[in-house]
């Protein structure tokens, strides 16, 4: 605060303050070798305070990588200076996004009256910070030249800016495919432990590693399966002890460990791998642990020998190599377990997820499981047999041709109502009309003979005549018979099961053919396919229900009235007959109507009567088995 209202020819605490050429050369080799962002705005802040005229000081506020505020990167004349006074202008600036210039109130060690000058620092359409100077009251054109000035010198803290931009996308590209070389590296592997070692190895020979050790969760605690350089090794050593103990650590806490402890570190417990380090002589150790599905299952760890400590590079790699290797090692650690402890996994993952914290909805779940089966194991209800059934008529009726000939007529076909004595079908009756003339012809003539022979009082001859006279007559009854049943008409009332003839009409048909199936309508009985697995379980007089196809919102009571040994393939099952007498009938039922029956066998529990099917088919395939 000492040099405030000072003109630019006041003291200095850098170079840049002197107005001799040197002074400026110096200035300029400063900015073009500046290793850091500071030091770059320390010399940029001084070149511009020595090209604006009038500037009693100045400070770049800037925010770094990293930060969450802007922090003062630069300040002249004096970095010890206390420039918190150009705090409003710097956050006008910011806010406003474009340059400034206010007067300087209320400043009581000010020896004459100054402006502030702020302007935002942007690159790329970023606010990186804000650069604001203080400089004496001058002329307005002097002012605009100061800003212009400040203008073209800001494009050097952009350049800065983007330069350290691309560097850090250099930087972030490199680990990046540094981490999927690595990985790449192992998920070339089927195998588990191989997976593991090339990975160990890779990383080992990329980071100057002594050793590199995978470790992985077993039963609570972590054990080692892998180590760089080494396909096989002995797990019960004291070495690899205490590195899977230092991996216990890193897992319980869920952070990453390096021993020795980089400066800023967060506190952790870090007494494993600090015996890592000096009971092993392991100079410099980091363990990382790897997270699967956002919880800790295994870790990394990495010895160095002492003098190279892991840097913040090195550990964000090691974290970002982790947290991609991490679920990748998992999967291939559980494809290569068998199928017991594939299985066993499996139900301890269940039952944590279960019994954890969290996953409200698969506890629900449970709980409605474990009711649900609790009800079905207590609660009884009805046991029924189901099974397909068809309706049959109680009397079917067969109409057959009574002799050889030949269709004349056919009204009648499947499906049709008949009332008793209607027209089904009529045979051709042509040659049965000749016949029967033909047979009178005959008796006429037999007739006259024997009256010729009674008055010739020719006995024999009147006998043999006689005879013949009989046979004719029988003929022509014979044929008058046949003539009355050319005619096939319904013995009752029914429905036409079987038989359509109207496209048949002259065709041949032979003495005894079936022409038609006629049932009644008033009375039907039921026949069950009743699979063989539940035959056991029926007998006469059990009742049930039917819901038929037709009309399945009507339920027909019936009772059991027969079971037939004999059994029906179908579909690779046996099926039992079983047949039942309904309780009523209905105008609507037709033969072979279709439906579902159930007959009440008893009361049992729910869930035998759910389960009892599979029950018995796996009793049925380990009776197969077994010796």
């Amino acid at each position: 605060m000492s040099s405030a209202g000072r003109g630019p020819s006041g003291p200095r605490s850098i170079p840049g303050a002197s107005a001799a050429g040197g002074q400026d050369a110096t200035l300029w080799a400063v900015l073009a070798s500046a290793a850091d962002a500071r030091e770059y705005c320390q010399s940029w802040l001084a070149i511009q305070c020595r090209l604006i005229a009038g500037v009693l000081g100045g400070v770049v506020l800037l925010r770094l990588p990293g930060a969450e505020s802007y922090s003062a990167v630069a300040v002249w004349p004096d970095v010890r200076r206390d420039m918190s006074y150009l705090t409003p202008v710097a956050q006008q600036a910011l806010a406003e996004r474009r340059g400034i210039v206010v007067p300087r109130k209320g400043a009581p060690d000010a020896t004459a009256p100054s402006l502030q000058i702020g302007y935002p620092v942007e690159s790329v359409g970023v606010l990186h910070g804000v650069v604001v100077l203080e400089i004496a009251a001058r002329p307005e054109a002097e002012v605009q030249a100061g800003l212009r000035q400040l203008h073209w010198g800001a494009a050097g803290l952009e350049l800065m800016l983007c330069q350290q931009e691309v560097a850090r996308v250099g930087e972030t590209r490199d680990r990046l495919q540094t981490v999927l070389e690595v990985v790449a590296s192992a998920a070339a592997h089927e195998r588990y432990a191989a997976a593991a070692t090339a990975l160990a190895t890779d990383l080992a020979t990329r980071l100057n590693c002594e050793r590199v050790s995978i470790g992985f969760q077993h039963g609570g605690q972590v054990r080692i399966d892998a180590v760089s350089h080494s396909a096989q090794f002995k797990d019960r050593t004291n070495l690899l002890r205490a590195v899977a103990t230092a991996m216990d650590e890193a897992v319980d806490q869920n952070a990453t460990i390096v021993v020795p402890p980089p400066a800023g570190s967060a506190p952790l417990v870090r007494r494993a791998n600090a015996a890592l380090v000096t009971e092993h002589g392991s100079g410099n150790v980091c363990t990382v642990p790897m997270t699967v599905s956002g919880q800790p299952a295994g870790a990394l760890t990495l010895e160095r020998a002492g003098g190279r400590p892991f840097d913040a590079a090195t550990l964000e790699l090691c974290e970002a190599i982790a947290g991609l290797a991490g679920p990748m090692l998992d999967v291939h650690r559980r494809e290569d377990r068998w199928f017991g402890a594939r299985l066993a996994f499996w139900w301890r993952e269940k039952l944590a997820q279960l019994f954890g914290p969290r996953h409200g909805g698969l506890k629900l779940a449970a709980i409605a499981l474990v009711a649900l089966v609790g009800f079905l194991a207590l609660a009884r209800g009805e046991f029924r047999v189901s099974a397909a059934t068809v309706l049959e008529p109680q009397l079917q009726l067969a109409a057959t041709a009574p002799f050889n000939g030949y269709i004349r007529e056919a009204p009648a076909r499947a499906g049709d109502l008949v009332k008793k004595g209607a027209l089904l079908a009529r045979l051709d009756d042509r040659e049965l009309k000749l016949e029967r003339l033909k047979y009178l012809s005959q008796e006429e003539e037999f007739a006259k003979q024997m009256r010729s022979a009674f008055a010739d009082r020719n006995h024999a001859q009147v006998q043999i005549l006689g005879a013949q006279l009989e046979q004719a007559k029988a003929q022509v009854a014979r044929v008058e018979e046949q003539l009355q049943r050319t005619a096939l008409a319904a013995p009752f009332d029914g429905v036409v099961v079987s038989g359509d003839l109207s496209q048949q009409l002259g065709a041949p048909v032979e003495r005894g053919t079936v022409l038609f199936e006629i049932a009644p309508l008033s009375e039907f009985r039921l026949v069950l396919k009743v699979d063989e697995r539940d035959v056991a379980f029926l007998r006469v007089g059990q009742r049930g229900a039917l819901l038929l196809a037709a009309f399945p919102d009507e339920q027909i009571g019936f009772e059991v009235t027969g079971i037939t040994p004999v059994s029906t393939p179908r579909d690779g099952r046996n099926y039992f007959r079983v047949e039942a007498k309904l309780d009523r009938t209905d105008p609507r039922m037709r033969p072979n109507m279709e439906g579902v029956g159930k007959v009440g066998i008893d009361r049992r529990r729910y869930l035998w009567i759910w389960t009892r099917q599979a029950l018995d088919a796996l009793r049925l395939v380990a009776w197969s088995w077994l010796p």
